[in-house]
């Protein structure tokens, strides 16, 4: 079934390689694995640049879709309560800025087939099959063309002795594949950490960075699960294009950042340093005068903890004497403090002034 729908795809991929196969091949041995790595390098560089006016419609829907955030979530927090509504009102918010959701997936979904594609015309040669215009003399020489030891057509689970068979041992085959499967999840991180840390409005936070956030570790980790199961030419193609698109997000971040990213701000330091960016006397004024408050602006030292307790001791005892002072002070001179006891006599218990209480008939 696959093959029927993808099989002109088939063609298209397998005349593409054949075409790079017989340039390098004037440089390079046919049969080797520098003919056909390159072969498959180059694939992905012209599948690429075809590619670059999606990947400029993937950044602009990114930012749209930054931008549009905070108001996503205030419909979302409006018509929590009906769904409908809420679709509605995110149809209307995306119509009015222009905005739609899948553009920031076109790069992904327009190379789906050409990886699809490229990985059934590597697994008919690793089956021994003719596909597309790969003919029975290409097929021989592409099985037998290796990678730093390793054949293009098999897999870190294939078996020790399908790997004999290509003239190979299982080691060096593993050992490739590992290095490749690390080399392709570090580029995927790198390339979603740049994005997250340097093209990001870290004055908007809002659950778009938290998701991108998570990506950054999820796709990682489905590259390296995934591609124990790759060919090694597979391999080679998914390297090359994460390496691609780590060098066109960089020049992309570094020609044309997000505004209110770091990104940005480096950006308008090195337009400033050129003088291509002239700013007004009063800005000028004023951020020289807010460094000047920054470095005359002097912090408290922090003192020891024994040094600490000592001051409070101190404080304690000087305000006790400061309000007995003040207590002594407020009493009139020429006469004596009253006792604790308030105004019934410390002797008899009576009160002092006016009539006696009756003594209770049973009292003598």
């Amino acid at each position: 079934m696959l093959d029927t729908i993808l099989g002109p795809l088939y063609y298209v991929v397998s005349w593409i390689i054949v075409q790079f196969h017989s340039l390098y091949s004037l440089v390079f041995d046919k049969d080797s694995g520098w003919a056909w790595g390159l072969s498959i390098v180059s694939l992905v560089v012209l599948i690429r640049i075809c590619l670059i006016p999606l990947f400029v419609k993937q950044i602009k829907a990114t930012r749209n879709m930054q931008a549009l955030q905070p108001k996503m979530k205030a419909i979302q927090e409006r018509y929590k309560s009906d769904k409908q509504r809420q679709s509605e009102e995110m149809m209307k918010l995306y119509k009015e800025t222009g905005t739609n959701p899948l553009s920031s997936c076109l790069p992904i979904l327009a190379q789906s087939p050409f990886f699809i594609a490229l990985y059934q015309v590597l697994n008919h040669i690793a089956q021994g099959k003719v596909v597309g215009v790969i003919n029975a003399d290409l097929l021989e020489s592409a099985r037998n063309a290796h990678i730093f030891g390793a054949p293009l057509s098999v897999k870190f689970m294939d078996s020790a002795a399908k790997v004999e068979a290509l003239g190979a041992s299982l080691t060096d085959v593993r050992v490739v594949t590992v290095i490749m499967i690390v080399l392709m999840s570090a580029s995927q991180f790198f390339t979603q950490r740049q994005l997250m840390t340097k093209n990001v409005d870290l004055t908007v936070k809002t659950p778009f960075m938290q998701q991108q956030k998570m990506l950054m570790y999820v796709f990682p980790i489905m590259f390296a699960v995934f591609g124990i199961n790759f060919p090694v030419g597979v391999l080679v193609y998914w390297l090359t294009t994460n390496v691609w698109t780590l060098g066109q997000q960089m020049f992309i971040i570094r020609r044309n950042p997000t505004p209110g990213s770091i990104a940005f701000t480096q950006r308008q330091e090195r337009l400033r340093a050129k003088g291509k960016i002239v700013e007004a006397p009063e800005e000028i004024e004023a951020k020289k005068a807010a460094e000047a408050a920054r470095a005359n602006r002097q912090q408290p030292k922090r003192q020891p903890k024994a040094k600490r307790q000592l001051a409070g001791q101190t404080g304690t005892q000087t305000s006790g004497g400061a309000e007995k002072t003040s207590l002594e002070k407020k009493q009139p001179e020429g006469t004596k403090p009253k006792p604790a006891g308030g105004s019934r006599s410390a002797k008899s218990g009576q009160r002092k002034g006016g009539p006696q209480r009756p003594k209770h008939p049973t009292k003598k």
